[in-house]
């Protein structure tokens, strides 16, 4: 027998298709099923035992829990349905009785349950029959069986809570209530149910049951009748017949109450996929309201994150105390949610939370581990990888994909895996919170990869070909060709040298991975192989495959061959130490082999899945062997020897805690860090004055609370001084009365006795006398008794004759009323032990409510009862001679009841202030939620920051060249650059840039309107040139008139400086002026765009300043480009005006003097700009400082 063995450490997975597969076993401890194993976990310590299944087992089918939490039984099919009951307050769940069908056969059991005292259990045969059995399990005696239905399948069965007679099934158009008399079980209730399929029913009370059925429909029967029906979500009246027929269609889509569970307050159920309601009792009598809907959570990490909230609710079930429900679903998965918390928020959706952990939901066909951390991967059909921490039973990491994932393997040093998907093979890091490809491989339905245990290189299946990489160049270094079939599994020997594979065509070849020559080979045509493994020294190889064996391979050699009985071998695991050998089989158990390999068929069998094992992996310190299976379960093994210590490591392996993370998540984590740190501390300072505030409020009231009760207790204290003022004085006066009665007691006593002599005498003499005729009657009544006897025996012979005949009736009477007292005493025993338990919860609730006000109000009387205490003692002595003193008491107790009252004004105070912080609580909670928010905006200015600044630097890198060019300009700009400058270290670009807008705007205006009075003034000139031509025209006849006329029109019309400007400002003002025309009126529609971009900004809110800011940095860059621009036309038009100066001295002084006067004019308005933007700038600041929260921070300004 091997000498090293495998321990059930921790298991992950839910096995679905399990009735009732969620049982609470108190109130830390779930049972669920998982794999070929029932579990129990402590959700609070985090840990599990387990019970194992029956060896070749076929399945589970089905769980049930007695009243009292004590038994389980487990419904499982081997060569016949079996129940097997365990008994759960042993340490090990011992084994208690195997029930079965007796002579019946029966193929499976569908649903159980134990009756109400735990001493019968009733299960459900499966079909065609349908047969229910009822058992007196601890003597594994059938007491009654009955046919339940015909065609359609029983869902659930169940005791009445407080009857074992009365049973209730409901299936497909079934729903009776049978009762147990006479050795059979007959039905007692009969309901119309053609149409209904019932999945789930509850007992409320002991006549009332409530069933769901697949159309959303619940249900209500009592005294074998239905009560009432309704919708678990509403539905719209159908009206005709089409809408009757499209109702029909839709049927199928109403949401299904899967399964229900009864508590003291009502009842919970699902309401279709992924939502459970909870419903209470109304005021009304047996009538329910809809109080709550708790859904199932979205996956944050899954691609379609409402894919979870379609799962199915499979089974509910309710903690002992009512504290907890928990539910598992159709995937796999478990969840719980604290009733109380639901409660309390009442108008709030309410969400499921993990149980435990998140679970893979289907097949499982990778599995992997690494050497430098305790990490383990996995991957599914359910196109999911999982990492999984083997030292702390935790999931580290999870993340869903858009393909399904066929393999997998996890580097060496845990921080990159490599999965093998449908469409490519990816090479993935593992950071702190994602999962990320960063490299891809044109290789399509990876079925097997791994990686070498130095981590530099990595191997790929691609069909019949092994592709072998690199890991830092990612290059295809080998390519392995030799299989006729796909590749099943490889593995790389301890120095990496060697490469063994095994595939479908029944060869196992050896590799080497320098020059990827094949060094051996053994083919066995008849066997294909499914999993192989190397020795430590890579000279011996293990494989498994269908032929039902294990082979060991050496020098192309099958040396051994372990016959496996009729079980296909899936997967083989060797431990590094070489002393034990694993291997998985089909059914899903686990092997031990020790090694080297017995000559006869030596090993330990393990139960472990309900499926083929289709990985098994040794962790790299041989402490843990980790299986998985096509049950979508993950079994972690605890390798031990046989005196239970773990296997002797050579080296002490301390595992690594690095992580990886890129450096932008790193920055943004720590900008979140710095933020949060500084709201932290602004939150902290405002709750301290917060409380400052409180602790003042208190303490005035405390004042004024200890005022009051010392004024209570001091004329308290007058009133005790009073009172025993008057109780000394009618003590004084009840000694002074009871001498005088007691004299006068002494003297009637003396009295008595002398006339009781006298009439004892008298009476002694009558008694002689009595005496005498006494003996004289006793003789005569001997005579008459003697005679009497001798009749009196006479007639006791006839009468002990008659009345032993009535005795016999009346015996058979007496035994049979005997019965019916019996019956009635179990009865009437079980509802005085329901009332009990119902009376101590409610006096347990009570007592401890007023223990609650008794302590209180002991605080506050403390110093009352000790004064009181004397004075009530001393009452307590005078109390039956003095019922005077019976008003007096009352009085006081009034004043104590004044003082409860005052106690309760003060809890009333209490209750009030404890409102008030949970308000301040929501307050504290929305401002973390704005925190949060500002988190994200946070992120969105950072990453503007960034563009920002990569564009700056485009800037510089274009201004570059062009300051060459300027350099005899520096001295003129040094000024306009400071004032730069100081416009970025400001946050008032916005409003300097609409300042300067209105500006530019404002001196367009005035020129509009300068042009505009021309116009208007030479239309005047116009009309008034017409009216005196026509007044010509009315002298064409007479040519004297109309010479001196025209003159007198040349004079008033022309002046000479005209005839001179016209010469002088010919072509060359024509086309400047045509020129700063067009330039200005760009200017002004790029103004006018930019106003309105600008007047859109403003609109929005103070959030988005900081993201404007940015904006106008850029724009600021464009204002510097313009003013070089404006400084170059300063400098052309100096040019143009001396140049005009030089060349027009023929065309007089005039225009010379013209075009100096309108080159001025530009730079005084340019001068007189510049100053007003100054100003306006200083305005601006000082209202931005005034209006800017303190807590944001400002951008750094861009540099040149």
């Amino acid at each position: 027998m091997a000498t090293v063995v495998a321990q059930s450490h921790f298991i992950f997975g839910l096995r679905t298709g399990v009735k009732n597969n969620l049982l609470y076993f108190d109130e830390q401890t779930v049972i669920f099923p998982c794999g070929n194993n029932c579990v129990r976990y402590n959700i609070n310590q985090k840990c599990q035992k387990f019970i194992p299944g029956t060896e070749r087992s076929q399945g589970m089918q089905a769980l049930a829990i007695s009243t009292n939490r004590r038994y389980l039984a487990v419904s499982e099919c081997v060569e016949k349905a079996t129940i097997t009951v365990f008994d759960l307050q042993h340490e090990q769940s011992r084994k208690r009785k195997v029930l079965t069908g007796g002579e019946i056969a029966v193929d499976k059991f569908v649903c159980m349950a134990f009756s109400p005292d735990s001493k019968y259990l009733i299960g459900q045969a499966g079909g065609p029959d349908w047969t229910l059995f009822l058992w007196m399990w601890e003597k594994k005696k059938v007491m009654a069986t009955v046919k339940t239905s015909t065609d359609g399948p029983i869902n659930q069965i169940s005791f009445n809570p407080e009857d074992n007679t009365q049973i209730c099934v409901s299936g497909n158009r079934v729903f009776k209530i049978f009762r147990y008399a006479g050795e059979i079980l007959k039905q007692s209730s009969t309901f119309k149910t053609d149409t209904h399929h019932f999945l789930c029913h509850t007992w409320m009370s002991t006549e009332q049951v409530i069933a769901g059925t697949d159309a959303g429909q619940l249900m209500m029967f009592e005294s074998g009748r239905q009560r009432w029906e309704m919708n678990v979500t509403p539905v719209q009246k159908v009206s005709s017949q089409s809408e009757k027929q499209d109702c029909n269609e839709t049927f199928s889509t109403l949401p299904r109450v899967t399964a229900i569970v009864g508590y003291s307050n009502g009842f919970a159920c699902s309401a279709g996929p992924g939502t459970v309601c909870l419903f209470e009792k109304r005021e009304e009598e047996d009538q329910y309201k809809k109080t709550k809907e708790i859904k199932i959570p979205p996956e944050l990490f899954s691609n379609d994150p409402s894919s979870a909230e379609q799962q199915e609710i499979s089974t509910l079930c309710i903690s002992p105390s009512e504290e907890t429900l928990a539910a598992s679903t159709d995937r796999g998965q478990l969840y719980g949610i604290s009733l109380s918390l639901a409660e309390l928020n009442k108008g709030v959706c309410a969400q499921f939370e993990h149980l435990s952990h998140s679970s893979h939901s289907s097949v499982i066909t990778g599995l992997s581990t690494c050497i430098r951390k305790p990490l383990m991967a996995t991957c599914s059909q359910d196109r999911s990888v999982r990492i999984w921490n083997f030292e702390t039973n935790v999931l580290e990491m999870y993340k869903e994909f858009q393909e399904e994932a066929y393999s997998i393997a996890l580097h060496p040093t845990g921080l990159y895996i490599l999965v093998g998907f449908s469409d490519k093979l990816r090479l993935m890091t593992l950071l702190i919170d994602d999962i990320r490809t960063f490299k891809e491989f044109t290789v399509r339905s990876c079925r097997e990869c791994a990686f070498s245990h130095g981590g530099h290189l990595f191997a790929a299946v691609n069909g019949n070909v092994i592709n072998i990489y690199s890991t830092t160049t990612f290059e295809d270094v080998l390519n392995l060709k030799g299989h006729n079939e796909k590749v099943r599994a490889i593995a790389f020997s301890a120095d990496d040298s060697r490469l063994v594979s095994c595939g479908m065509d029944g060869a196992v070849y050896e590799w080497n991975t320098l020059t990827g020559a094949r060094e051996s080979e053994s083919v066995l045509k008849t066997c294909s192989y499914t999993g192989v493994t190397i020795s430590p020294d890579a000279k011996t190889f293990f494989a498994v495959g269908t032929d039902c064996s294990l082979k060991e391979i050496q020098d192309c050699q099958i040396l051994k061959e372990v016959r496996t009985g009729d079980v296909v071998c899936t997967t083989v695991a060797m431990s590094r130490s070489g002393r034990v050998l694993f291997i998985g089989t089909s059914i899903g158990t686990v092997r031990a082999f020790k090694y080297p390999l017995p000559i006869q068929n030596d090993w330990i069998e393990y139960q472990a899945h309900a499926g083929p094992v289709t990985k098994m992996v040794i962790t790299f310190d041989d402490q843990f062997l980790i299986t998985v299976s096509e049950d979508s379960c993950l079994f972690i093994w605890k390798i031990i020897d046989k005196e239970g210590q773990g296997l002797k490591r050579e080296k002490e392996l301390i595992y690594a805690e690095e992580i990886l993370i890129t450096k932008s998540d790193l920055e943004e984590k720590n900008k979140i860090m710095l933020d949060l740190n500084a709201r932290v501390t602004e939150l902290q300072e405002e709750n301290k004055y917060q409380l400052s505030l409180r602790d003042i409020e208190y303490k005035e009231k405390i004042n004024e609370l200890t005022e009051k009760c010392i004024q209570q207790i001091n004329s308290l204290n007058a009133e005790k001084e009073v009172l025993k003022a008057e109780k000394e004085k009618q003590q004084a006066a009840h000694v002074k009365a009871l001498s005088e009665v007691l004299e006068k007691h002494d003297k009637e006593q003396q009295d008595m006795e002398s006339s009781n002599n006298q009439k004892l005498m008298l009476e002694y003499e009558k008694y002689q006398e009595l005496q005498l005729k006494l003996h004289k009657v006793q003789q005569e009544y001997e005579q008459q008794l003697h005679s009497v006897e001798e009749s009196k025996t006479r007639a006791l012979e006839e009468m002990m004759q008659s009345y032993e005949a009535k005795l016999e009736e009346k015996m058979m009477l007496v035994t049979q009323y005997q019965d019916e007292v019996q019956q009635k005493v179990r009865e009437f025993d079980e509802y005085i032990k329901q009332e009990e338990e119902d009376a101590d919860m409610e006096i347990h609730e009570i007592r401890m409510k007023y223990e609650q006000n008794l302590k209180e109000e002991k605080k506050a009387n403390t110093r009352l009862k000790v004064e009181l205490d004397t004075t009530t003692k001393q009452f307590h002595v005078l109390q039956r001679e003095i019922e005077n003193r019976n008003l007096e008491i009352e009085k006081l107790k009034q004043e104590v009841q004044k003082l409860q009252s005052v106690i309760k004004a003060l809890e009333n105070d209490i209750t009030g202030l404890k409102t008030a912080i949970q308000k301040r609580d929501g307050i504290i909670q929305d401002k973390e939620k704005s925190i949060y928010e500002l988190k994200k905006k946070n992120d969105t200015l950072n990453k503007t920051i960034e563009v920002m600044e990569f564009r700056a630097e485009y800037m510089e890198e274009q201004i570059e060249p062009k300051e060459n060019e300027i350099q005899d300009l520096k001295e003129q700009m040094l000024e306009m650059e400071g004032e730069l400058k100081e416009f970025h270290k400001t946050n008032t670009q916005l409003e300097l840039k609409i300042a300067e807008l209105n500006l530019k705007l404002k001196t367009k205006d005035k020129e509009m309107h300068k042009e505009m009075r021309k116009l208007q003034d030479i239309g005047v000139l116009v009309q008034r040139f017409k009216a005196d031509l026509h007044t010509c025209v009315e002298f064409i006849q007479d040519p004297k008139r109309l010479k001196e006329h025209i003159r007198e029109l040349y004079k008033c019309y022309v002046e000479s400086s005209d005839v001179v400007e016209k010469v002088a400002v010919d072509t060359d003002t024509q086309k400047e002026n045509h020129r700063q025309r067009e330039h200005y009126e760009k200017i002004i529609t790029t103004l006018k765009n930019q106003l309105t971009r600008d007047t859109n900004v403003l609109q929005a809110n103070n959030t988005k300043l900081m993201k404007d800011n940015v904006i106008l940095m850029k724009e600021i860059n464009d204002l510097r480009q313009e003013l070089r621009t404006v400084r170059m036309q300063l400098h052309n038009y100096d040019s143009q005006s001396s140049f005009n100066k030089s060349s027009a001295n023929t065309r007089g002084a005039a225009s010379a003097g013209r075009n100096g006067l309108m080159t001025k004019q530009s730079l005084e308005e340019a001068e007189k700009i510049i100053q007003f933007q100054r100003l306006e700038i200083q305005r601006l600041k000082q209202e931005i400082n005034g209006q800017m929260p303190s807590s944001r921070t400002k951008l750094p300004p861009l540099t040149n």
